[in-house]
């Protein structure tokens, strides 16, 4: 699984966000794997008219109806949005909000990420058996130093917490990924995939840059 989440960066802005999505569906295709794309919130319904996976970058516990201003998962639905991150370090919500929407998503056949700070945090979460908890030391975001290198235990052991539950939850790496040979390591020490930002987002070449780290995924 390799996510790229686009946050609100002015390089996707508008009909970018289209350009972006063909460079990734082509590299998904050449190199068999699959890859998501978190598009700004107010771009997604443009993204989703396209055939690779979308997922929101933020989902509320809200209903159908007269509620105004929230994200809600069973219109995303509708609107062919595959999932959501939940819990970015970004946009932190509580605990018992995060069970809800693991569940929520669960029930709507949707994909749920759950970003975790530490170890702590993924042995908490696993128990709600995301489809995936994706590591990112927040110290670590944007700072092009990957949390694969600097930190390489704690992906080891969030790796072994993971696979040894009984649980479907799959490990994702984050935090300041910008090279292949981040990724690699991040698939040696145990994640099954990772999830990426600015070093994507921010690079001159979309296409040299995804392609790269598809290649040392596979």
């Amino acid at each position: 699984m390799f996510v790229i989440n686009c946050k609100n960066y002015e390089e996707i802005s508008g009909n970018k966000i289209i350009k972006f999505i063909k460079i990734a569906e082509k590299v998904s295709k050449k190199y068999k794997i699959k890859i998501a794309i978190s598009p700004p919130q107010h771009l997604i319904g443009l993204a989703a008219n396209n055939s690779i996976p979308i997922l929101a970058q933020h989902i509320d516990d809200s209903k159908i109806g007269s509620t105004t201003g929230f994200i809600v998962p069973e219109l995303l639905k509708k609107s062919k949005v595959s999932g959501s991150l939940i819990n970015h370090s970004e946009h932190r919500i509580s605990s018992k909000e995060i069970e809800k929407l693991v569940l929520k998503l669960k029930e709507l056949k949707m994909t749920s990420i759950v970003c975790v700070k530490d170890i702590a945090e993924v042995k908490k979460y696993v128990k709600l058996d995301p489809d995936f908890i994706a590591i990112e030391p927040p110290e670590l975001i944007g700072s092009g130093k990957a949390v694969s290198k600097e930190k390489p235990e704690l992906i080891a052991k969030a790796a072994s917490i993971v696979n040894n539950s009984k649980n479907k939850t799959e490990l994702l790496c984050g935090a300041g990924i910008v090279s292949g040979e981040d990724v690699a390591k991040a698939i040696e020490l145990g994640s099954k995939g990772i999830l990426v930002a600015s070093g994507i987002i921010k690079a001159k070449s979309w296409n040299k840059v995804i392609s790269e780290f598809a290649k040392a995924l596979v």
